[in-house]
């Protein structure tokens, strides 16, 4: 199979969707890998850093499209690069489809057949290609947080892990799964007074096994969450309901009750953010201010650290690839898991999360894959 690695256009987006070890694997087995030009500069990779590892590399992504049986990528296709899709053309990237309808019709329109990262799950449950992205985001979470919880960035002023005779910032994470996880992780590690909330108590307990009593954890109720936002230096949200949109955790009508100068992250913010008055920002503009607290929504925080999350996706999604490329379609219908994955195939919508935030039709797709 030809396999293609455009080069990756969302702003401030220097991952790319394979590796130069990702390439040798795959011309190992007799594949022909495709790079745009320039496409691995972003995380210190050459052209000939490719080249050595087996692939050609071309000279524009309309090449890398037209050429190529499956396409890998990291962030969903822009529009641009939805119109260079065709029918029975493989795409594997993450796409976020609940929140972007017009992204899901270009896609429909393409003819593709289109697997996204985030919905493919392992025998266990999991969701094994959004946790390496979930890992850095959560970390990344409280760094940005506390970045702009400094009064010259907007903030109230606190330093996360106060100091002798200071108490330190108070951090409400909601969500235990993996970006709360790290999250807690690292607000603890900074000596934050941390809380985790979530619904599902064997994830609070967990919690509580691995972190003992260096965090705090509760049941997510509606009034534990508002109650714990109103004194919150810094919130995280982290919830998932996979291929739907997010749920809303945090209303407008609470936001001027909360501290002045306090942060919100919404690491939600690509299945449409779990905070009522969530919108997607860029790394060129990642905040705005609303009754005075301060958003942080970026849609592609791991790609502030492309290439640890380049090479940390890569250990997740090679085994698909490979699968991918030495079996095409067939993969869909023999891997159940992968076959979660399957967004979109043939102009219909293939996942039940994703129909059911758009408002379209769900279509089983083992009736389209045969």
């Amino acid at each position: 199979m030809i396999v293609g690695v455009p080069k990756e256009i969302k702003v401030r987006e220097y991952r790319v969707g394979l590796a130069p070890a990702s390439v040798r694997e795959l011309t190992a087995r007799g594949h022909s890998v495709l790079v745009e030009a320039s496409a691995g500069v972003g995380i210190g990779v050459s052209d000939a850093d490719y080249m050595q590892a087996g692939a050609e590399v071309v000279s524009s992504a309309e090449e890398v499209f037209a050429r190529s049986e499956l396409i890998v990528k990291v962030k969903e296709p822009q529009l641009q690069e939805c119109a260079l899709l065709r029918p029975g053309q493989l795409l594997f990237t993450y796409l976020h489809l609940a929140p972007d309808p017009e992204q899901a019709k270009a896609l429909m329109a393409s003819g593709a057949t289109c697997v996204a990262y985030e919905t493919v799950t392992s025998a266990t449950g999991g969701l094994p290609l959004l946790a390496p992205m979930s890992e850095v985001a959560g970390r990344m979470a409280i760094q940005a947080g506390a970045y702009f919880l400094e009064k010259p960035h907007g903030g109230f002023g606190v330093l996360l892990g106060g100091v002798p005779g200071v108490p330190p910032a108070k951090v409400v994470i909601l969500g235990g799964g993996v970006v709360g996880s790290h999250a807690a992780m690292i607000a603890s590690g900074m000596g934050a007074e941390v809380w985790v909330l979530d619904r599902n108590v064997d994830v609070l307990r967990n919690l509580w096994k691995q972190y003992g009593t260096a965090i705090n954890t509760q049941y997510a109720t509606q009034d534990a969450i508002e109650q714990h936002a109103l004194d919150a230096d810094l919130v995280i949200g982290g919830v998932l309901v996979p291929g739907a949109s997010a749920p809303k955790l945090l209303s407008r009508d609470l936001l001027p009750k909360m501290k002045r100068g306090s942060v919100v992250v919404d690491v939600a913010i690509d299945q449409g953010g779990c905070f009522e008055t969530s919108r997607a920002t860029t790394h060129d503009e990642p905040t705005y201010e609303v009754e005075g607290v301060i958003h942080y929504c970026v849609a592609n925080m791991p790609g502030a650290v492309p290439r640890t999350s380049t090479f940390a996706l890569n250990n997740a999604t090679l085994p698909f690839v490979l699968a991918l490329a030495d079996q095409g379609e067939a993969a869909l219908r023999h891997d159940p898991h992968l076959r979660n994955g399957l967004n979109v195939c043939r102009g219909h919508i293939t996942h039940a999360g994703v129909a059911g935030s758009l408002a379209v039709p769900f279509v089983e797709p083992m009736t389209l894959l045969g």
